[in-house]
């Protein structure tokens, strides 16, 4: 009755606990026991139930954010804003942030401020006194604080600019001059981007705090650059992760992006003090992974990617769906729960999946009848 894998489970415990033949049997009993009950019935609407018990307790949610401790200024998204980024599968969160973990060699505080202050990006304008303008000579003059850094920007500049500049070095200052003529709202959108060049750390990352969660030294970031942060040798990649759903989609695949989707949804029901059962989660995220990308679940997603006409525009933008069903001559084949409740018949859960042929009394009395008379 039970899976292999949780009978293999067992036994694993079994020999851990170093249980005798007795006290097995009774752990195996139990799990039977909580086994069948977790268990859904054949026809049981359990989307209808995962929808509600989702939604029901999302309404508790605050619509507030709150500061990061040791980071000035920065507010970290949270509650129903978070829980939205989420089932919208939103490309562009409004805090992507990375949990860094360490190699045992490197799980040490000292290490770990270390990494913190050598992966917090510093762009241009981290590092410059001022940026102005020369109209003009039609160039850009760079006054940096640390002459130490001069050499190093130099080349981050002349790499990204290539060709079209001459770039001279006096004391702390760089000048940057054109060698084509340009217009002003040009010069002064070279000076933005200038402005924006990373010349130390990971791109991405803009501030690093470091705390103690048990025995390991962690690496809480806002911003986020996975695919560089894995590269550095301190870095345990086995147990680093971001909370931008793309982004791990793009560098550790679908599963990994649907155990994101999980953690992070559980995470921000949880911190609101609110008990969903996670198996709820699971098949949601499974609705949002099966196809090997992530859907969201809207207009533009599962909702929008339903068979039936009516339940599709049900959900939104109804004219938009039954026109284009009726240009494209749709047919809806009612095999879902919300058309044939629209319409008035029974929905194909429950009972309702069936179709039998019952067969009462006056039918055995007919049968009877029939065979007497055939006999004679």
């Amino acid at each position: 009755m039970l899976p292999k894998k949780i009978l293999d489970e067992i036994e694993s415990v079994s020999k851990e606990l170093k249980l005798d033949g007795k006290k097995k049997e009774k752990l195996i009993e139990e799990v039977k026991r909580v086994y069948l009950n977790s268990r859904f019935e054949p026809g049981e609407a359990i989307g209808i139930l995962a929808a509600q018990s989702i939604s029901e307790p999302a309404t508790q949610l605050t619509m507030r954010t709150y500061h990061l401790a040791g980071a000035a200024g920065i507010k970290v998204t949270f509650g129903l804003p978070r829980l939205v980024e989420i089932f919208d599968a939103k490309r562009n969160i409004e805090t992507p942030m990375m949990t860094i973990y360490l190699k045992k060699e490197y799980n040490t505080k000292e290490d770990a401020e270390k990494l913190a202050f050598k992966i917090v990006e510093k762009r241009v304008l981290d590092l410059a006194k001022s940026i102005s303008i020369d109209i003009g000579e039609k160039s850009i003059i760079l006054e940096l604080d640390d002459i130490r850094k001069v050499w190093k920007v130099e080349r981050v500049i002349s790499d990204f600019l290539s060709k079209k500049v001459e770039i001279k070095v006096r004391d702390n200052l760089i000048v940057i001059r054109l060698k084509e003529e340009i217009e002003f709202y040009e010069l002064q959108k070279m000076k933005e981007e200038i402005g924006n060049l990373v010349i130390e750390g990971i791109d991405g990352v803009r501030a690093a705090i470091v705390r103690k969660e048990g025995e390991n030294w962690i690496v809480q970031t806002v911003g986020s650059n996975l695919r560089e942060v894995l590269k550095l040798a301190e870095v345990d990649e086995f147990k680093t992760i971001s909370n931008d759903i793309y982004e791990v989609y793009e560098v550790l695949g679908i599963e990994a992006a649907r155990n994101v989707i999980i953690k992070e949804a559980y995470k921000t029901m949880q911190e609101q003090g609110l008990d969903v059962d996670i198996r709820y989660l699971l098949l949601l995220a499974d609705v949002m992974t099966w196809s090997g990308e992530i859907s969201s679940i809207g207009r533009y997603g599962v909702a929008g990617a339903k068979a039936s006409v009516l339940s599709r525009a049900a959900f939104e933008e109804t004219i938009k769906h039954l026109i284009r069903a009726s240009i494209r001559n749709e047919v809806d084949e009612f095999k879902g729960l919300f058309e044939n409740v629209m319409v008035g018949q029974p929905a194909p859960v429950g009972t309702g999946m069936f179709e039998l042929l019952v067969r009462g009394e006056e039918d055995e009395h007919r049968r009877d009848d029939k065979e007497s008379n055939k006999g004679e």
